[in-house]
């Protein structure tokens, strides 16, 4: 059999696999309930402590005094997040100054090695925060390039993969 027939049965299988090729625009995701502490927009975001790479203690409801809202992006170090966070420091961080803008690093395992994947990268001009235990990982459901956004009375107003800045600019500008 020729390389053209084994593409075409390989797409074939696939298609068929996928089902239903003309999807519901219908959201069939379960109702927010806004009135439970969760990682979901509208919901009120968990608290949460964490210490930063010089190992200060950071609270989320500390943070939120007097800013005008928080950010955390969750990074691996991988290079998409540091094109992400390049884009953060030079095109979003700047026309927020009353954001306050954390990056969570959740896979170096101890504030030290935190730091130095900090230095490393070229980051000491922003707070990382360490995420040792992978707890406010999972309090807002998050993984690699996942950016939350808190405005200032503790409500989540967006939680979702990072992609070209364009939400989280809108968002921010949106903020009470």
């Amino acid at each position: 059999m020729s390389f053209h027939k084994y593409v075409f049965i390989l797409l074939v299988a696939l298609l068929t696999g996928c089902g239903d090729l003309n999807p519901s625009p219908d959201d069939l995701r379960p109702p927010v309930d806004t009135s439970q502490i969760g990682s979901s927009v509208g919901q009120p975001a968990p608290d949460f402590a964490l210490f930063d790479t010089l190992g200060n203690p950071v609270t989320m409801s500390a943070e939120l005094s007097g800013a005008d809202g928080i950010v955390l992006y969750f990074t691996m170090w991988c290079p998409i997040c540091d094109s992400h966070m390049s884009h953060l420091r030079t095109q979003v961080i700047p026309n927020f100054p009353k954001v306050k803008f954390f990056i969570i690093d959740f896979v170096s395992g101890t504030i030290s090695d935190s730091l130095t994947a900090q230095e490393i990268n070229g980051y000491t001009d922003l707070t990382v925060l360490v995420d040792d235990a992978q707890e406010v990982l999972n309090l807002y459901d998050a993984n690699m390039g996942i950016t939350v956004v808190i405005d200032s009375t503790g409500i989540v107003r967006m939680n979702e993969y990072y992609k070209d800045a364009t939400k989280l600019i809108d968002t921010l500008t949106a903020l009470p």
